[in-house]
């Protein structure tokens, strides 16, 4: 079983050992801003479990199944997001990860520790704008009496597995976006935490993917229905976990994820330095001595969801009848919309500045008032294509950086599932683009770090090669490439101009990170 804590959802997916996915139950989830406290985004770790409970439990009903089938299970999550304990491992305070209410903590740091955060990022990869130390400062500057009390800090989904067996540990792919972290040594920078005055003893061991950490306890087993003989093993980052399931194990692969947020990944050498300019992420792998350079596009998915709940109300209700996902419908409306969408242009997720990191107001650009051309289908379609044009600027960076040469991209999780975002991927980036039978991937991941702890996998190169198989194939339509090229050069202009309205207090941006 595979508990996959992402930023809009949270599920619970179990596999047999051959990789072939039983069940799947899924609840979706909120995370609120906290009253009186700008750009937080607060993760309620009691209800949140419950959610997690109800998932495990009609996970195992849907497979005809019982807790003692399962022979052991790991978990996954956004990364960024942090859990802080007290000394009896019991839950402090928690955030998701885009939590950017440490806006004074960042710029104190950037105004009192000259050339830190340039430092900071040679070593770990990552900026301070969804790095834990800002957030640990905000809370002591703040909660006083809560951070006296932190013994120890973990990510989501280590939250997840201690919950299970009781165990606080962390592993490098997920502890490494806290940006407390060395991306050569894959364990925790605690130096940093001493340099700026905060606590420096609160890192837990750091354990590789696929480390067994014990068993369901016995209150687990009882809020969850898994049985107490049920092995729990460490698991990872959602991006990286999801690379395992898509086979990209190997140097110079390259992977887009496409859920709440779409990634784009290069793996690379662990010893490769990040890029002096800032200008992306780069974030320990699952697997040792792999890094993975990566660009972000902010909430795509949850963007989509957006639309959806917001104007495909009707959609909804014919899908319902036709006994289809709405989002097939939406694919279906939106095929026979010609590329560009009738020049519509979304603006939602810059491209990734990670060293300043900030997004234009949500709007879309050159809407018509002429219905045939202006609908929900164009706008759908614009949708999809923006979240690839983004995605194949953030893959030219990282070019840059590492000069690997793409020429294959594999594409998973739920935007993967569409023929027509898939197709457009393709197109855009003017790349092959590989979808694997299991869309899945982040839970697949997460189960091959199930198997390797108890020794059904050697490792989890082995386990990824051996389970992962191939579903569809799309060829880029190269007529199609050179439009979408003159529309991406477009749509960047545009987006310059959306900028500086932010800049000018015209407008509210969709995210900023803290200090800007």
């Amino acid at each position: 079983m595979a508990i996959d804590a992402g930023t809009g959802s949270i599920r619970a997916v179990i596999f047999d050992t051959k990789g072939e996915q039983i069940s799947m139950s899924q609840q979706e989830w909120t995370h609120l801003q906290e009253e009186g406290v700008a750009n937080s985004m607060s993760f309620d770790f009691e209800k949140n479990w419950g959610l997690i409970c109800e998932c495990i439990k009609q996970s195992l009903l849907l497979a005809n199944l019982k807790g003692e089938d399962i022979v052991a299970l790991s978990a996954t999550s956004m990364r960024e997001g942090i859990v802080l304990y007290d000394s009896k491992g019991k839950e402090l305070w928690a955030v998701a990860n885009v939590d950017s209410r440490a806006d004074k903590e960042v710029r104190y740091l950037k105004e009192n520790f000259e050339s830190f955060e340039e430092e900071f990022y040679q070593h770990s990869g990552q900026t301070f704008a969804l790095g834990a130390l800002p957030r640990l400062m905000w809370l002591k500057n703040n909660k006083p009496h809560l951070y006296e009390r932190v013994s120890k800090i973990s990510m989501i989904g280590d939250w997840i597995l201690a919950r299970l067996s009781g165990v606080i540990a962390s592993d490098p792919s997920n502890a490494g976006t806290t940006g407390i972290f060395s991306l050569k040594n894959r364990d925790w920078f605690s130096e940093m935490a001493t340099k700026v005055g905060i606590k420096d003893d609160i890192f837990p061991p750091v354990l590789e993917s696929g480390t067994l950490l014990g068993d369901v306890s016995k209150i687990a087993s009882i809020e969850t229905g898994l049985s107490i003989n049920t092995k729990v093993v460490m698991g990872g980052g959602d991006v990286q976990l999801g690379c395992a399931g898509l086979g990209v194990v190997d140097v110079n692969q390259v992977a887009i994820l496409g859920g709440s947020f779409w990634q784009q990944v290069v793996n690379i050498p662990s010893d490769l330095k990040p890029p002096k300019n800032m200008s992306i992420r780069v974030n320990p792998h699952v697997v040792a001595g792999l890094s993975q350079a990566e660009g972000i596009t902010f909430f795509s998915g949850l963007v989509m969801r957006w639309f959806r709940d917001a104007f495909c109300d009707l959609e909804k209700l014919e899908a319902s009848d036709l006994g289809i996902d709405v989002y097939t419908l939406l694919e279906e409306k939106a095929k026979n919309v010609p590329v560009g969408s009738h020049g519509i242009m979304p603006i939602f997720s810059d491209t990734m500045k990670y060293g300043k990191w900030y997004h234009a107001a949500p709007s879309f650009l050159n809407l018509s008032l002429d219905v045939n051309i202006c609908n929900k289908a164009s706008m759908f379609k614009a949708l999809q294509e923006n979240a690839c044009i983004v995605s194949a600027i953030n893959l030219e960076k990282i070019k840059e950086f590492t000069g690997v040469k793409i020429d294959t991209i594999v594409f998973a999780g739920g935007a993967s599932k569409g023929s027509l975002c898939s197709q457009t991927l393709a197109d855009v980036t003017g790349c092959r683009v590989k979808i694997p039978k299991i869309t899945e991937a982040t839970a697949l991941g997460a189960c091959m770090s199930a198997g390797v702890g108890v020794g059904i996998y050697s490792s989890l190169v082995e386990a990824s090669k051996k389970l992962v198989v191939w579903d569809k194939t799309y060829e880029p339509n190269m007529k199609n490439y050179k439009l979408y090229e003159d529309i991406k050069l477009k749509w960047q202009k545009a987006y310059e101009v959306q900028l500086k309205l932010v800049d000018d207090n015209i407008t509210t941006p969709m995210w900023k990170s803290a200090g800007l």
